[in-house]
């Protein structure tokens, strides 16, 4: 007897964001600002914010919706943003918030890494299963342009 597909428990996406503007990753309100319309984008309820500006540059920050987290981590100094996003269930489309993330910090680049958790093949045993891809905005820019 063939086992049932079941959704996943969650989805869990990790970005790497090159080339973000130092100015916006670098600002404890853009920073927030950001990632609760993020939240908002993706349709995920916002329960709390915590960010805070660690020195020399950085910000790092969470912000708690009831489908789990948002999360960054950005290192002005090098253009570099790390941006986690989890979700539970399947109410909230993750992906447009993470798009909407990458694009507001100015990244030229973004590496996204999705992991699709909770798998369960009706025996209790949860696995993952993930995919990853880059994206160039600089490149997608010149191919409109031409």
């Amino acid at each position: 007897m063939p086992k049932k597909h079941h959704a996943a428990i969650g989805h869990h996406y990790i970005v790497e964001a090159s080339g973000c503007d130092p100015k916006i990753i670098g600002s404890v309100e853009k920073v927030q600002q950001i990632l609760v319309k993020a939240a908002k984008v993706a349709g995920a309820q916002v329960c709390s914010i915590s960010i805070n500006k660690f020195p020399p540059l950085g910000v790092s920050g969470v912000v708690v919706i009831s489908e789990s987290h948002i999360s960054t981590h950005t290192w002005p100094e090098y253009g570099y943003a790390a941006l986690d996003l989890y979700s539970c269930g399947n109410d909230i489309d993750p992906e447009k918030g993470v798009i909407y993330a990458v694009e507001a910090f100015g990244a030229s680049t973004y590496h996204i890494t999705e992991i699709t958790r909770g798998i369960d093949e009706d025996d209790k045993i949860f696995f993952h299963s993930l995919i990853t891809w880059e994206e160039d905005f600089e490149k997608e820019k010149k191919k409109k342009n031409s």
